[in-house]
C-alpha cells in the first residue's frame, strides 16, 4: 500500500479515515478541499484544480482522498489501492451537521487557512442533489477497477474498525 486513492461522498468520513490510515501507514495525505479551495472560500479554477491534481497522483506514495472526479482515471491508474466509503445519506448529513456544529467558526485541518465552517444551505442541497448519481460515479469507477488494484468498500464503523485492526502499523 503505497498509493491509496479514498472515494465517497460528503459526510462519508473520507478527511477522518484518509487522516486514521496517514498515521498508521507513514503516507503523506491529500486532502481535495486543499486543492479544491484558496484561503476565504475561493474556488480555484478547474485547470489549476487538475493541474494540482496531476502533480499529486505523480508522486510516489500518497494517501488522496476526494473529488475532482475528471482526475479519476489517472489517480485509479496509479494507486494500487482504492477505498470507497459508501455510508447512507441520512447519516452522512447527519455527520456534516455534526462536523458545522463542532467546528463553526473554525478552519478544519483538511480545509486551507480563512476558511471557516459555516452553514451553507447550497452545500446541503448539493449532497441531496448528488445523492444518486454520486453514488452511481463511485460504483461504476469501483466496479471497473482493473483486477490488479486492491478495491477496499467500507459501509459501516465496524467496517473500519476491522480494516485498521487488519493492517496494524505497518
Amino acid at each position: 500500500m503505497k498509493r491509496v486513492m479514498i472515494v465517497g461522498q460528503p459526510g462519508a468520513g473520507k478527511s477522518t479515515f484518509a487522516r486514521a490510515l496517514g498515521e498508521r501507514t507513514g503516507l503523506p495525505v491529500v486532502h481535495i478541499d486543499l486543492i479544491h479551495w484558496k484561503p476565504g472560500w475561493v474556488e480555484r479554477g478547474r485547470d489549476e484544480k487538475t493541474r494540482l491534481c496531476n502533480e499529486v497522483q505523480a508522486r510516489d506514495e500518497w494517501i488522496f482522498e476526494g473529488g475532482h472526479s475528471v482526475t479519476w482515471p489517472d489517480r485509479l491508474e496509479r494507486c494500487d489501492t482504492l477505498i470507497w466509503l459508501d455510508f447512507p445519506l441520512l447519516l452522512r448529513t447527519w455527520r456534516v451537521f455534526k462536523r458545522l456544529v463542532k467546528d463553526y467558526g473554525r478552519s478544519r485541518i483538511d480545509l486551507p487557512e480563512n476558511c471557516p465552517e459555516q452553514f451553507d444551505l447550497e452545500f446541503y442541497r448539493f449532497i441531496w442533489r448528488t445523492r444518486k448519481k454520486s453514488r452511481q460515479r463511485i460504483l461504476s469507477l469501483f466496479e471497473n477497477a482493473p483486477p490488479r488494484k486492491q478495491k477496499i468498500k467500507l459501509s459501516n464503523s465496524l467496517e473500519i474498525n476491522n480494516f485498521f485492526n487488519e493492517i496494524g502499523t505497518l
